[in-house]
């Protein structure tokens, strides 16, 4: 059996960080994920889905995106349900992201940008995922852009040690 989901998305809402009883950190956020297809007026819909992350992702999170980031994230599908004040049965469907990455560069202004542009937001999942990046240490996950490589200028053979790779 398979439970795999991978997402690109924006946040509809900054994410809410809470601390378990057992002192484990738990983010939650609405993602926003464009449906690749126009409808017969030609609007592009979207989905809401719902996520939850824990640990030091969620303080990541927490700390790095704020409503209108966009980002990727895998994961697994999850349902539970609870009863509520009112004695009611409440189910909930929510992916439980076991990675996030983090697919614009801190501060980025693109905020603006709009948010119904499928094909952009896949191709920068696409080649942020393809490209080999790995998290750094504060779980982020950064595509260099061509002005800060400092390889860029070099002609010919670049001289590195194997200490020096990350693989």
């Amino acid at each position: 059996m398979l439970n795999r989901v991978v997402l690109v998305g924006r946040l509809t809402r900054d994410p809410e960080l809470r601390v378990s009883q057992n002192n484990i950190a738990v983010a939650t956020f609405n993602l926003a994920v464009n449906r690749p297809f126009t409808s017969q007026n030609g609007e592009r819909g979207a989905d809401f889905i719902n996520c939850v992350v824990f640990r030091k992702q969620a303080e990541n999170v927490n700390q790095y995106v704020k409503k209108g980031s966009l980002v990727g994230i895998d994961g697994r599908i999850q349902t539970r349900n609870y009863e509520n004040k009112d004695g009611q049965r409440v189910y909930v469907t929510e992916v439980v992201c076991e990675s996030v990455q983090f697919l614009e560069p801190k501060g980025s202004s693109n905020q603006s940008q709009s948010n119904n542009d499928y094909n952009n937001s896949a191709d920068s999942y696409t080649n942020a995922y393809s490209s080999g990046n790995q998290s750094t240490g504060q779980g982020q996950s950064r595509q260099q852009p061509v002005e800060d490589n400092p390889f860029a200028n070099s002609k010919g053979p670049v001289d590195i040690s194997d200490d020096d790779l990350p693989f």
